[in-house]
């Protein structure tokens, strides 16, 4: 079977056992702190195992891409070494919620394997909960009788509470768990060692390739276990893994997943697939590695220093890493591999169409970005050796900068020092990256204490905001944080009028009042379906009715904000094209920020339409039209724009501002009408990533100071200029006239420069076969590299040191003649690494000329001394 009709078959039969089949949650996710990635196919459905949100379908099934490269999950390392191991991979999975249990999930995993996909049932192993003394739970014997109506109890085996009790996390819903494992090796083997003896001992031809958790506990803060209302069945089949078990390969890399991939690469490098370890490693990282980058940049994530963004580019520069190294790759690569994948793919994940384009630049120009990186890393290298020519071996901290600061993996830098018989101190590397290992440990240090649960909570909290500021509120349960040394309390409430930050707006702020005590609300944010409200202070007396209470100002310019970007978005599509689409945005009250996709830098005409078309849209002063519970199909026939990297459900919230100009799908808080916006002002418009630009805007009051400050800017400038009628022309003139005085400034210091050369080099000496000239002068700073220049072109053996002093500094410039150069014995950036410690300074340079710079003058005739000693 090809992999595409492997997943068919698992979807379509648990179509035919009454499973709803669900599309896959975008890879980034949004509204939950502990992950950064999708890691699971249970993900999206966490806030059903939590109790956060009722099951929309008791049975469903899917297929999801999962990333697994930071945190606990994290697979980045193994990747491309072994047969197995992805960063991007996708879980087929079926999931119950509190429907049927172990007894179905058995029988339905059972029957798939051996009659849908014909696995010989004697190469198939499952493993069961053993139990656990020091939890207190027993062995899930109910696990192991459902197995016995399928397998011989010799191929049914106890595991630990490692490889057989899944948790979610140090909290949350929890159970036993039945693996399902497969012996791919040949009958020779498999006479000699009973699969038996080699599952979970890490053979790679006997392997794990299904997960069957039975969720029935929640794991509570202080380590012990509670029964849940509701058990639910979760499990998970690595795709990868069961394609290459079907497909007979010993390797996911030679299954059709990979192939196409592998293929095009070895075409475009030269080289040929299986002939070479480590070029063949290289060409499973640079596929394995291509899928995540584009897969998360289609859904949502673009590349960038920080969080997730700084994930993917990450994993975009190890795939470049690896083809610079092993494939000799110089030039970007990457992209050019991206159309294999969309026509491999497209079909099953569309998004991929969609944005190849988007996609394809984005890695491009990451890709030139990096690799101009890697050739500064490189000289960084050859920079290292000069400064140390005795060296054994390359320092480990500075192994470390190349690896923080320049991307180079250890292992290149091992490379590099071996091609000059060198090794490197691994002692000192793993000292570096410890240190930056509990940097970024405290930077996410967040402690939380359990819930205090005071109210059954009914499907979450009731958000009455979209119509009323203020509402009466019980809380439903709190807990204290500590997060970065600061303890807030995170409440949530029965109902709230607070908008929780989502889909780019931010959150409310504003007070829990009640007759005893006053609670602060600076921030509220959507955890795991829960309106988490952040308050500074510890609740008194939780079990009273409050008055919940947004700011009313912050909301209303937020909504204008808001608002403005919707008017903002159709503006752009209407002066650049209907290729224009958002790719992200933040708006809060002071200031809106949009990211939209478009190929080129906008113009000053451009960007003067789309303010008069907004504010135009404004003194329309248009009603807002807002649809609630809208079925998603029939909003996109209204011309409703679905955003990048959203999930949408099956109902959504579509705001209009005229049908014919702005229809969006979206759950922000807006005005009634456009004219509440008063005026509407861009600030900057810039590049992001390639084919990204971003615009930053103003409205309302803020637009007004905005351009109050412009015009007081222009008052001060009228006020310096005769030409008070035309400040433009007078700045224009006064630029021209400053150009004109700086080219003669410029031209009278180079003709002195000529005649105090002529005058320095009378005062050069013999020093064995050179001329020696060690001076003091008092030219510009700027102009002693001229200087010296023009001194090292007056002979052929001329060595010159000059020392410049400037406010209670010293710069040392040396200059050697061409001749001196090409002998070999001179070397202008080696002798100014030996003279400046004693001006307490450094510096270096090229062979023909060096600068250093330093703090104590009375060391300059010391300097001078040294340099004619070294000659």
């Amino acid at each position: 079977m090809t992999s595409l009709e492997i997943r068919k078959k698992f979807l379509e039969f648990f179509q035919s056992k009454q499973h709803t089949i669900v599309p896959g949650a975008p890879i980034v996710v949004k509204d939950d702190p502990t992950l950064m990635f999708v890691n699971a196919g249970m993900n999206q459905f966490k806030d059903i195992f939590l109790g956060n949100a009722p099951a929309k379908h008791p049975r469903v099934a899917n297929t999801q891409k999962c990333l697994r490269v930071s945190g606990k999950h994290n697979d980045l390392e193994e990747v491309g070494h072994d047969t197995y191991h992805h960063t991007l991979f996708e879980m087929l999975g079926n999931w119950s919620f509190g429907d049927y249990f172990k007894k179905e999930a058995i029988a339905y995993a059972w029957e798939l394997l051996t009659e849908v996909y014909h696995i010989n049932k004697d190469d198939l192993y499952v493993t069961y909960f053993g139990g656990d003394e020091t939890e207190n739970l027993s062995a899930d014997e109910e696990a192991k009788a459902h197995w016995l109506q399928h397998i011989p109890e010799d191929h049914i085996l106890p595991g630990s509470k490692k490889d057989n009790f899944w948790e979610m996390g140090e909290t949350g819903p929890c159970g036993p768990c039945s693996e399902i494992h497969i012996d791919l090796r040949p009958a020779d083997e498999k006479a000699k060692i009973p699969g038996k003896q080699l599952v979970n001992t890490d053979h790679p031809r006997v392997i794990e390739i299904w997960n069957l958790v039975f969720i029935e506990f929640n794991r509570l803060a202080n380590g012990s276990l509670e029964p849940l209302p509701q058990k639910h069945i979760d499990t998970g089949m690595g795709f990868e893994r069961l394609t290459m078990v079907l497909q007979g390969k010993t390797s996911n890399y030679d299954t059709d997943i990979f192939m196409p991939l592998i293929d095009f690469l070895a075409n475009l490098s030269g080289e040929k697939y299986g002939t070479d370890s480590k070029k063949d490693v290289a060409m499973r990282v640079i596929a394995d590695h291509l899928r995540a980058v584009a897969f998360t940049i289609a859904d949502g994530q673009l590349p960038s220093n920080t969080g997730a963004g700084y994930v993917i580019r990450r994993i975009l520069r190890r795939a470049v890493r690896y083809g610079f190294t092993f494939l000799h790759f110089d030039e970007p690569f990457l992209y050019k591999m991206l159309p294999v994948l969309v026509k491999q793919m497209g079909e099953i994940f569309p998004e991929i169409v969609s944005q190849e384009k988007l996609v394809s630049m984005v890695i491009k120009e990451e890709e030139e970005a990096f690799l101009r990186t890697l050739s500064q890393g490189l000289k960084r290298f050859e920079q290292y050796l000069e400064k140390h020519p005795d060296a054994k071996q390359i320092d480990g901290l500075f192994a470390f900068e190349l690896f923080d600061t320049y991307g180079f993996p250890i292992d290149l830098t091992q490379l590099m020092a071996q091609e000059k018989g060198l090794t490197v101190d691994m002692e000192g590397f793993k000292k570096g990256l410890e240190s930056q290992k509990n940097r970024s440990r405290k930077d996410a240090e967040k402690s939380a204490d359990d819930w205090i649960v005071l109210l059954p909570e009914v499907n979450g909290t009731t958000f009455v905001g979209y119509t009323r500021l203020s509402c009466e509120a019980r809380i439903v349960r709190y807990r204290k944080i500590q997060q970065k040394k600061q303890t807030f309390y995170e409440v949530v409430l029965d109902q709230t009028p607070f908008y929780a930050e989502s889909g780019g707006q931010a959150g409310d702020t504003g007070v829990l009042v009640s007759d005893i005590e006053t609670l602060h609300v600076v921030d509220v944010k959507n955890e795991n379906n829960l309106r988490i409200h952040y308050v500074k202070e510890a609740p008194q007396y939780p079990n009273v009715v409050f008055q919940a209470q947004v700011d009313e100002k912050k909301r209303t310019l937020i909504a204008n904000n808001h608002s403005a970007t919707h008017l903002m978005h159709a503006a752009l599509r209407r002066v650049l094209g209907t290729h224009v689409e958002q790719k992200g945005s933040f708006v809060d009250s002071h200031r809106l920020r949009f990211d939209f996709s478009h190929f080129s830098k906008m113009t000053e005409e451009e960007i003067k339409k789309v303010e008069q078309i907004v504010n135009a849209k404004i003194r329309e002063n248009i009603p807002a039209k807002i649809l609630q519970n809208v079925p998603i199909e029939e909003a996109k026939k209204m011309g409703a724009m679905a955003l990048f990297g959203e999930k949408y459900g099956d109902k959504v919230r579509v705001v209009i501002y005229d049908p014919e100009y702005s229809v969006e799908l979206c759950g922000g808080t807006h005005v009634p009408a456009t004219g509440q916006i008063g005026c509407f002002k861009i600030i900057s418009e810039s590049g992001i990533a390639a084919g990204v630009r971003r615009i930053e805007a103003v409205t309302a009051e803020t637009a007004e100071k905005y351009i109050d400050d412009q015009l007081e800017v222009l008052k001060k400038i009228k006020s310096n200029f005769k030409i008070q009628q035309n400040p433009v022309q007078a700045v224009e003139q006064l630029i021209q006239e400053n150009n004109t005085l700086r080219k003669e400034v410029e031209k009278l210091q180079k003709e002195q420069a000529r005649h105090l050369a002529a005058e320095l080099l009378g005062k050069a000496e013999k020093v064995k076969d050179v001329l020696f000239l060690a001076q003091k002068t008092d030219t510009d700073p700027s102009q002693v590299k001229n200087l010296v220049l023009q001194l090292r072109a007056t002979a052929d053996n001329l060595v010159i040191v000059l020392a410049v002093e400037n406010k209670g500094k010293v710069n040392l410039a040396v200059g050697i003649s061409d001749a001196l150069v090409k002998s070999g014995r001179y070397h202008a950036g080696e002798i100014i690494r030996k003279i400046a410690p004693m001006i307490k300074g450094g510096g270096g340079g090229q062979p023909h000329f060096a600068m250093a710079g330093g703090k104590d003058v009375s060391g300059i005739p010391q300097a001078f001394n040294a340099a004619k000693n070294l000659l």
